[in-house]
């Protein structure tokens, strides 16, 4: 206490003052015992010991404590010291109308009030089965500290400020490159701009894109984060629905006042759906006839275990109305927060524009060792490892549900991603499971839906990025358990 006491003091004692040292001692040593620095009861230093350290006169302290004494601020023990009295005032009755709850709604604009009460995301990193997470063991983070490490010095200053332009341009350079290969994405440089999550991403688009008051079509059920930050935005989201070849196209009243439709053609989240040509080019004929923008999220296309990746709707035709959305999170790891989306041409200049005045973007240093990684071979060879290893974890998988589930459910058929979406028992099941989780060890996360009335109440989503494979089993014993508790 008396270290504690000694630094509050010696870091707002100005000598120079016209303030004498007498008043400055006591409003710093008043105001930690209101802010509850000085927690009620604690021991003050004696006045000679506060005295010799803060190098002032024994009598000036004395005056002080005295001070403080009268005023209620300490007591004294005789022949113990001098502690700091309670000062909080009595507990009265609360009104049940005034609400801690209750207070924060009225404090919040209607769209605070609305974004804290959607879905938000797991705190958990790891375990069964938490989805959308990938594993960390297997990443090279020795090679990752050498690459960030080369630019984390004096010879590179100038990356230590803002970005403009997009973002770092070896990096974009490597995007570009790396994006054609593997995802048939056909874009320059120009058009890749670095963002700090898919969430950012989606918000510049809506920023720049539509008006408070414009619609986004969004594929239902869906991961919550987009109807999240689009409905922040302003704008009313509306609910796609999904047959066995994806997204389906919405009748003509649906899509009136819309400027926005938010797919995953690659791996349907959470179904694990893959939309077919057909349905792609549809959607691109589409968005052209409605003047519409299409956000083609390709989350975790490098995960695919059975066939090469798809290519991307990007890549098909008609470039100039869809914008290509990626992320480096589900390949390395969560708390990175380094994603990109591709723009049609027409709008590179002014996403780049828009995302420096907007965002302040910075962390070049992350940026240029993410180039290195790319441009060295590390993230390929990281993704085709990664993909031997998941494949096998959704085939443990797939093995123990079909060995204590049986009949009793069934499962995406698709052989993509960190996760398999699960349908399982009778309506309203996943949803007591999901409950009741916690439990037995698991973290479950069922289907998210626009409109809940239209949700898949018997839906669970099992991630298993975050689960070795000798886990896998007993997890999925556990979860047979929990169904067996609930049914």
């Amino acid at each position: 206490m008396a270290v504690l006491l000694h630094d509050l003091l010696l870091g707002s004692l100005d000598r120079q003052s016209g303030i004498s040292l007498q008043r400055q001692i006591y409003e710093g040593i008043r105001e930690a015992i209101l802010q509850g620095h000085l927690p009620v009861d604690a021991r003050m230093p004696s006045t000679r010991a506060l005295a010799e350290h803060l190098k002032i006169s024994r009598v000036t302290t004395s005056l002080v404590y005295e001070r403080l004494t009268t005023e209620g601020y300490l007591y004294s023990k005789s022949g113990s010291g001098t502690y700091v009295a309670d000062t909080l005032p009595r507990t009265f009755h609360r009104d049940p109308g005034t609400d801690e709850s209750l207070e924060a709604d009225r404090l919040l604009s209607s769209r605070g009030a609305e974004i804290t009460r959607r879905v938000t995301g797991l705190a958990k990193a790891g375990g069964a089965f938490v989805p959308g997470v990938a594993d960390t063991e297997f990443f090279p983070f020795h090679i990752w500290r050498r690459l960030q490490n080369r630019y984390l010095k004096r010879n590179h200053a100038e990356l230590t400020g803002y970005v403009e332009h997009g973002g770092y341009r070896p990096l974009r350079d490597a995007l570009s490159a790396y994006l054609y290969t593997s995802r048939a994405v056909r874009c320059s440089p120009q058009q890749v701009i670095i963002t700090m999550g898919t969430h950012q991403s989606l918000d510049l688009i809506a920023k720049l894109l539509t008006d408070p008051g414009d619609a986004a079509l969004i594929e239902s059920p869906c991961h919550w984060g987009a109807p999240v930050v689009l409905s922040a935005a302003g704008l009313e989201c509306r609910p796609l629905h999904l047959d066995l070849e994806g997204a389906r196209i919405p009748e003509a009243g649906v899509a009136e006042g819309s400027r926005l439709a938010f797919v995953t053609p690659s791996h349907q989240y959470p179904t694990g759906s893959i939309m077919t040509l057909q349905r792609r080019r549809e959607w691109l004929s589409f968005a052209e006839a409605q003047n519409l923008w299409l956000i083609e999220d390709d989350y975790d296309s490098e995960f695919r275990y059975d066939i090469d990746p798809l290519p991307s709707m990007q890549g098909l035709g008609n470039k100039n109305r869809v914008i290509y959305l990626g992320t480096f999170s589900k390949v390395t790891f969560p708390g990175l927060r380094l994603s990109y989306l591709v723009v049609p041409e027409a709008l590179a200049d002014a996403f780049s524009k828009g995302m420096t005045q907007l965002y302040r973007p910075g962390f070049l240093t992350l940026q240029a060792a993410m180039a290195d990684f790319i441009l060295e071979g590390h993230f390929a060879t990281h993704i085709r490892r990664m993909r031997a290893v998941y494949a096998q974890r959704r085939s443990s998988l797939q093995s123990a549900l079909d060995a204590y589930f049986g009949g009793d459910i069934q499962y995406s058929p698709g052989q993509a991603g960190l996760h398999l979406a699960v349908k399982v028992g009778p309506e309203g099941t996943a949803s007591k499971m999901i409950s009741a989780a916690v439990d037995h060890g698991l973290t479950l996360r069922g289907a998210y839906a626009l409109d809940p009335r239209a949700g898949d109440d018997n839906l669970l989503v099992l991630g298993y990025g975050g689960i070795r494979d000798a886990e896998v089993e007993g997890a999925v014993r556990r979860l047979r358990c929990l169904y067996d508790a609930v049914r």
